[in-house]
């Protein structure tokens, strides 16, 4: 593996994180991502960094994507904005970029690229969470059209989406190859969203319940082929695990930037807090966590350029930097204590934001189930 980085990939990093730092996003969270703040993303080419170029978008491999999605964790304390946008990228955008048929690519995917369009991504259940096998959304054939009910729950851009990624079973008997994908407008008649819930973290990105009732979608919008939905899942996984968490990571790398200038510049009992033993051995494993997830998550990214990644590399990485980025944001909070919450920093939001790590894109404890089993556990 070579570990400098490309002309190409510097550009692309220094360029989301001038883009980044001037979205800021360092002041009081706002109930949902405004419209603004989503076009000056896709500005700095954050809508569309891996989709193809003749699709629109940049065409960054999975590598160079997740170094340019860490600066955007860097420069930019608005995690739910980013969240906002990466799902919109790698659990929509990309799925189609990847499995489409070409009509459908060259209808949708210009417009998720440069965020003229945004997308929802509509597979979660009450009753199902993270088991694709379970769903209940049904879509019967009808001729040349699916008749689609039922009802997703927390679905992510949804009350600002134009466009629905839903997974329906089409052939309960099959399990999972019996659930196919579909790329249904937000305007559909019979689609319903939802009041935007009250969120504790990443409330910059609506998120809103989404019914079905007998929601008609031409077959023409099926995404790859009727059955192939739990594998585009998948697929789209693949990237969220992996480029998605790259925007934790450079919140960690700024959390520790953060602490170690406020532990140099704070004086306690007379000294600095950075002459603190407890204090400098807490920052030195938050630099050990981020240095390791960093290395975790490029690897990662580079296996599955090469095509060598295994399920079991992708979980490592996903896992172990939902958990990191977890107990970074703690130690902050305790670094920072009082202050943490006055409203003057990021610290106690970069927390609330951080713990969502642990549950979206699979939990921490699917993640240990997928290690297990890549160890033949």
């Amino acid at each position: 593996m070579e570990f400098s980085w490309t002309d190409v990939q510097q550009a692309a990093y220094l360029r989301v994180l001038a883009g980044a730092r001037a979205l800021g996003g360092h002041g009081p969270a706002e109930p949902a991502a405004p419209a603004e703040r989503w076009r000056a993303c896709a500005e700095f080419g954050l809508t569309g960094l891996s989709v193809p170029e003749e699709l629109g978008g940049q065409g960054h491999d999975a590598l160079t994507t997740a170094h340019a999605v860490e600066a955007a964790g860097r420069g930019c304390a608005d995690m739910g904005l980013l969240f906002s946008v990466l799902a919109h990228l790698f659990a929509v955008a990309m799925p189609i970029a990847e499995h489409g048929h070409d009509r459908l690519r060259a209808e949708l995917v210009p417009r998720l690229a440069d965020g003229t369009a945004i997308g929802a991504n509509a597979i979660t259940e009450e009753e199902a969470g993270s088991d694709v096998t379970a769903l209940r959304t049904t879509a019967e054939r009808h001729g040349d059209h699916y008749v689609l009910n039922g009802t997703k729950s927390f679905v992510s851009n949804a009350p600002v989406a134009d466009l629905l990624l839903v997974y329906a079973v089409t052939d309960p008997a099959f399990g999972f190859l019996g659930v196919t994908c579909f790329a249904v407008d937000r305007d559909t008649p019979g689609v319903t969203v939802g009041t935007p819930f009250g969120k504790q973290a990443l409330t910059t990105c609506p998120a809103a319940t989404v019914t079905f009732t007998d929601a008609v979608v031409p077959a023409a919008r099926v995404v790859g082929r009727p059955g192939q939905g739990a594998a585009i899942f998948q697929s789209s996984m693949r990237w969220e695990r992996t480029c998605l968490f790259a925007a934790y990571v450079g919140q960690m790398d700024r959390l520790v930037d953060e602490c170690a200038q406020h532990a140099t510049g704070r004086r306690q009992f007379g000294r600095a807090l950075a002459d603190h033993q407890a204090v400098s051995h807490r920052i030195a494993e938050m630099k050990l966590r981020l240095e390791t997830s960093r290395l975790l998550l490029y690897r990662t990214c580079w296996l599955l350029d090469r095509g060598e990644h295994t399920q079991l590399d992708i979980a490592l990485a996903k896992l172990h930097i939902a958990e990191s980025a977890v107990q970074t944001a703690l130690d902050a909070t305790q670094l920072f204590a009082g202050s943490a919450y006055s409203g003057r920093t990021d610290i106690a939001r970069a927390l609330s934001d951080a713990l969502p790590a642990r549950t979206f894109s699979g939990t921490s404890d699917i993640q240990r189930e997928l290690i297990a089993k890549g160890l033949g556990l």
